[in-house]
């Protein structure tokens, strides 16, 4: 979508947000997420993995931590536009970027899914489309998931996911 044209995210989530050769059913956003009324900058689709670091928690026991996503982000024509890394920040090809801070969180659809989030934007980076965002979106969450416990305090294990993100003002 061209940066200069915001759609009420209620429209915008009611279509396909994922790129046509990857395409998912379309979620709306939780109602308790309370964003019916933003308008939106930017979708795109993240296909990447978030990586997780065995550690030891305050119990001694040794458990999987997230350590950071790494993902490419892809527009509605496919076209790689982006990336999101630790932080959770998202840069843009543009020259923009934002960092989120968590709001609210709700379980994936599945046990193996990561987590739908709502993010304020605490920092922004640069111009582009970013510039305007202030809340992120992390939706139709696939993937990404480690549970249990680990053998070796320092292994770095990588899960395959891929969610839906959107950019609000």
């Amino acid at each position: 979508m061209p940066k200069s044209h915001a759609l009420p995210c209620a429209t915008l989530l009611s279509l396909a947000l994922a790129a046509p050769a990857l395409a998912q059913a379309p979620v709306a956003a939780p109602a308790s997420f309370a964003v019916a009324d933003r308008a939106v900058l930017l979708a795109v689709h993240g296909e990447g993995a978030q990586v997780y670091q065995c550690k030891a928690g305050a119990d001694g026991r040794l458990a999987w931590s997230l350590r950071e996503p790494i993902a490419i982000l892809v527009d509605a024509d496919g076209k790689t536009i982006g990336r999101n890394f630790a932080g959770p920040s998202w840069a843009l090809d543009d020259g923009g970027a934002v960092k989120g801070a968590l709001l609210a969180s709700q379980p994936g659809a599945g046990p193996n899914d990561i987590a739908v989030l709502k993010l304020a934007v605490a920092e922004h980076r640069g111009a582009g489309v970013l510039a305007a965002a202030n809340l992120v979106l992390r939706l139709n969450t696939h993937g990404g998931a480690l549970n249990g416990d680990c053998a070796t305090a320092g292994d770095l294990r990588a899960v395959a996911y891929s969610a839906d993100y959107v950019f609000l003002r």
